[in-house]
């Protein structure tokens, strides 16, 4: 179909359209307070912001997929310009306030350059990987995908920003996976990751270890390969206590506390255990909308952000926490079927990029509202009170409606 004329994707478009309204109606709640927070007119630029981003789906929805994919490199190659800008003029905010991840010139937040790279990345990477005949078999065949996500992800890290840099590493993975990358290859490159967080009980690693070694004598990888991973990690066992001294004070406390709130309940625990607090007493009906105690008084953190999914559990309950969680799934189930059905494998990639990053979003997210996760400081797509972050929602939304007019009726068998 010629790129002027587009069939809209009315279930892609009414379940984003129903998350923005129902995250903007919780923005508007947080503000509700006895007393004075950042959150009480955030709800007006949010929705100056719908507008704008309605706008932007709107124009990349009009445009080809092949012109996407023309212009990704030079996308790609700002969006690091950007991101090495931060060391200059970076700044922080809400949880991450100690963090460089904002634009910040004369005083202003302009924006943060890393929701630009999540979309440029995804964008990067379905191109690397298209032009590819076969899925990676070897360790050896990830080293262009790595450099794609790791010189990003990199500059993030050293912002820093933890919460993000997931998003990055779980785009990575998903796009592997979506290419046909076998689960044991993707193991094998995960695995430093997991002895360093295993590493702090020497019982655990040891089993770890030792499953590890089986792994790899069954996958059987290059030889060379295989003493990589077993090096890299026994290294990264040896380094986690030497790292642990790397991370900032508030990093420390935010993994301490993630173990035991009780730790620090009126500090570094104090996000979390207010969060639990306001959600357990949400029940299933809830208080009623903009009734929230919690919330009301203020006692709970990054209400209209972060934490803005606590505030649903609050004030609607359970049920509101279901309808919440069940769009995210249609939406989820909706973006599956447009990498389905996309008319090649750049724009099935895509497709399933932006999909693997909007889950990493929800999962720690919703996890660290409920202490599943460690707070990262990682906003709830649509929801969360950002006009960055839901200008990339949207932009993205406007991509996978694009991917979905052309791919209408097609499949390109890279679904597993």
């Amino acid at each position: 179909m010629p790129a002027g004329k587009i069939r809209l994707d009315i279930p892609l478009l009414v379940t984003a359209l129903a998350l923005t309204v129902f995250g903007i109606m919780t923005v508007y709640s947080a503000g509700q307070t006895e007393v004075a927070t950042p959150a009480a007119k955030a709800y007006r630029m949010q929705i100056a912001w719908l507008g704008v981003s309605l706008v932007g789906a709107w124009a990349i929805s009009r445009a080809s997929v092949r012109m996407i994919e023309w212009l990704t490199v030079p996308l790609y190659a700002l969006s690091l310009v950007l991101l090495c800008l931060l060391f200059v003029f970076g700044g922080g905010a809400g949880t991450a306030a100690s963090s460089k991840s904002w634009l910040v010139i004369g005083g202003i937040r302009i924006g943060q350059p890393s929701e630009l790279a999540k979309i440029t990345v995804v964008l990067m990477l379905a191109r690397v990987l298209g032009n590819r005949r076969d899925a990676p078999r070897s360790l050896l065949e990830l080293w262009k995908p790595a450099v794609v996500v790791g010189v990003p992800w990199l500059l993030i890290m050293a912002q820093p920003d933890l919460g993000t840099g997931l998003v990055f590493i779980g785009i990575l993975f998903g796009m592997l996976f979506w290419y046909g990358a076998p689960w044991p290859l993707l193991l094998l490159v995960a695995s430093p990751a997991i002895s360093l967080i295993l590493a702090f009980n020497p019982t655990i690693w040891g089993i770890w270890f030792l499953l590890l070694l089986a792994l790899v004598l069954w996958y059987r990888p290059y030889i060379n390969e295989g003493i990589a991973v077993v090096v890299a990690n026994v290294s990264f066992g040896v380094l986690a206590p030497l790292l642990w001294e790397r991370l900032k004070p508030y990093q420390q406390k935010r993994l301490t506390v993630f173990l035991d709130p009780s730790l620090d309940p009126r500090e570094a625990g104090y996000h979390v255990t207010q969060s639990k607090i306001a959600i357990g007493s949400g029940g299933l009906f809830g208080k009623g909308y903009t009734l929230g105690t919690q919330k009301r008084l203020a006692f709970l953190p990054e209400q209209h952000t972060d934490f803005i999914f606590s505030v649903v559990g609050e004030e609607l309950g359970f049920l509101g926490v279901t309808v919440a969680l069940t769009l995210f799934f249609v939406l989820f189930l909706r973006a599956i079927r447009v990498a389905e059905r996309a008319s090649d494998s750049f724009a099935s990639l895509v497709a399933f990029g932006i999909l693997s990053g909007w889950f990493v979003h929800v999962l720690v997210n919703v996890g660290m509202t409920l202490s599943l996760m460690p707070i990262t400081g990682i906003p709830l797509p649509f929801f969360s009170y950002g006009g960055s972050f839901l200008l990339s929602s949207w932009l993205s939304i406007g991509v996978l409606l694009r991917i979905s007019n052309e791919g209408r009726g097609r499949t390109t068998g890279l679904a597993i």
